[in-house]
Order: C-alpha cells, then structure tokens, then sequence
C-alpha cells in the first residue's frame, strides 16, 4: 500500500511538473509575442509591388506616455490602415482641413507637417506610395492630392474598410504584410499614363538626392521650365522647386536620426554640407519651414528621452541661430 501511495505520489508531482513546464513555455511564448508585436517593423513589399509602394511599417505601442508626433514631409504619399485605435490628427498640413480621427487616411505631398496625438496607445500599418504609382492603386494623380489628407474611404471606397478588416483578422506582422501583398496586387490597376518626362525628371531629383536645379530637369525633358511645372505639379503634387526642397530635407533627417540612434557624432554643419545644404544656417532655415522647429527639438520629440537622443548631435560652435543649438 505504501509503495502504490509513493508511486501515485511519483506521479503527481511528475504531472505538476509537467504542467508548470508547460505553463512557463506558454507564459514565456506569450510574452515573446507580445514582445515581437511591440516593436516597430519595416517590411518591402511583393517585387511587382515596388515601383508603386516603397515599404510598409507596421507599429504597435500601449502602455507608453501620451505625445504628439509630426508628419513630416517626405518623397512619398501616406496610407495608413490602422488596427486597435483610430489615428488622431490634431493638425493637417492644410491648416483649411479640420482635426479628425481616421481608422484609414491617405495624405498627398505637402510642404508643412501634420502633427499626430496618441492618448498612450497606437497601432497600425503605414504605407509609402510612389507619387508615380498614385494613378495604379488610387486611381487619380499624385496632384490631386497635394498637401490634403483624407478618409480612405474617400479615395479607395469599400477597399479602405475590407483592408482593416483583413489586417485585424490577421495574426502577427507576417500575415498582416501578406495581406497587403495580396490585396493591393489584386486591386493595382498599371498605368502610363504619366508622361515619362515627368517620371525621368522626379528619378533625376531622387537620385541628385534634390541637389538638381529646375532649369536642367527642364532642358533635359526638352520642356520649358512653365511646362514642366505644370506637368509635374499633376502627377507628383509639388513643383519640381518644391519636391527637391522636400528631398533634400528627407535627406538630412534621415541622416541625422541615424546618427543619433546609432551614436555616431555628427555636426548640423557637417550634415549640412553632406545634403547640400549651402551652410547649417540654410539647414536650420529649412527645417523649421519643414518640420515646424528646429533640429535638436524634433531629435528630441522623435526620441523621447529629452537631449539624450540629441547627444550624438551637435550644432557648431560660434553659429547664434537659434535653430542650431541643442
């Protein structure tokens, strides 16, 4: 009798075992999948995808303080789908456009930001667009919607709600990109119907990374500089002036935001220079045009840890703007 009560015994704990293992890897999977779902992803999309999207990003934060983030102005449109929480836009880049809260949003190229509120929590999928790729997956020109952001549904119809429905029924970031490979394939309708002067013209100042002057786009599209102008402001959304300002701009930020997040040290003056800027004062003069302040404050916003994210960059010394100090 003792010996069956120890077995039983045995057994018992060997069971309990059994089920707190369990419960640990199950705990320890849950918590890497909430961790994995965390975090920011950027993904290209399907080949036949990319001359119309650049990327998908997908986010998802809860639990972190209340802030405002700028959208700031880029060589892309932007589509965002979003998954728990509506996308609250407190400004729009046409200050004509009242605030509002979107489940989609498609925004056109604009030359101001617009500046996003979340209450701790946001989650979604941001698309970049090619301004050539606008008339294949909108069905209109980039121009139509320059310097606007608009209610999917606007834009897209039925398409805009069936994408957030298949995004949310979707289980983690892999599914949720093939998702968007599959619809957005299926809906792309190619076009040519963009002059591919305008098309030579907008590669030529995205690989000149904006350092390229109107008067050559011009004499290489064999237009005048009035014609190109209006060619370009309809399939792209800004003038040919204006999307090199814009170009040139996503240039620096870029470069200083990875400069800040990887710790390399790097001067505004050096940035400057490298972007083609003429000096940090121009940098500065631009950015607050741009983004709506200068440098260091939008390293610091973007960063969230006040100067620290600013540590990596530094203004010049001896330069009084007050845009260019930290």
């Amino acid at each position: 009798m003792a010996t069956q009560t120890r077995r039983t015994t045995d057994a018992d704990e060997r069971d309990e075992r059994d089920e707190r293992d369990e419960r640990d890897e199950r705990d320890e999977r849950d918590e890497r999948d909430e961790r994995d779902e965390a975090r920011y992803l950027r993904r290209r999309p399907a080949p036949a995808l990319r001359p119309l999207v650049a990327w998908y990003s997908g986010y998802r934060e809860a639990g972190v303080p209340p802030a405002t983030h700028r959208g700031l102005p880029s060589p892309y449109l932007t589509m965002i789908v979003t998954l728990d929480d509506p996308l609250v836009v407190a400004e729009h880049p046409d200050p004509r456009t009242p605030p509002g809260s979107y489940d989609t949003l498609v925004g056109g190229l604009h030359t101001t930001p617009a500046l996003i509120t979340h209450d701790g929590r946001q989650s979604g999928v941001q698309l970049a667009l090619t301004p050539l790729g606008a008339r294949a997956l909108l069905g209109l020109p980039a121009g139509e919607l320059s310097g606007l952001d608009v209610d999917g549904a606007e834009v897209l119809g039925r398409l805009a709600g069936e994408l957030r429905e298949r995004l949310l029924e979707a289980q983690g970031w892999d599914e949720r990109f093939a998702v968007l490979d599959g619809v957005l394939s299926r809906h792309a309708r190619p076009t040519r119907a963009h002059p591919a002067e305008v098309a030579r013209a907008w590669q030529r100042t995205l690989t000149a990374g904006g350092q390229v002057t109107v008067s050559d786009l011009a004499c290489e599209a064999g237009w005048s500089t009035r014609h190109l102008n209006g060619r370009f402001r309809e399939e792209i959304g800004l003038s040919p002036k204006e999307a090199a300002r814009v170009v040139r701009f996503d240039r620096v930020r870029r470069l200083l935001q990875g400069a800040a997040a990887s710790g390399r040290r790097l001067t505004l003056a050096d940035a400057a220079a490298e972007c083609g800027f003429y000096d940090q004062a121009h940098l500065a003069r631009e950015f607050g045009g741009l983004a709506g302040c200068s440098p260091s404050r939008w390293l610091a916003e973007e960063g969230g840890h006040g100067g620290e994210l600013f540590r990596n960059v530094q203004a010049g010394a001896g330069d009084g703007s007050p845009d260019s100090t930290a």
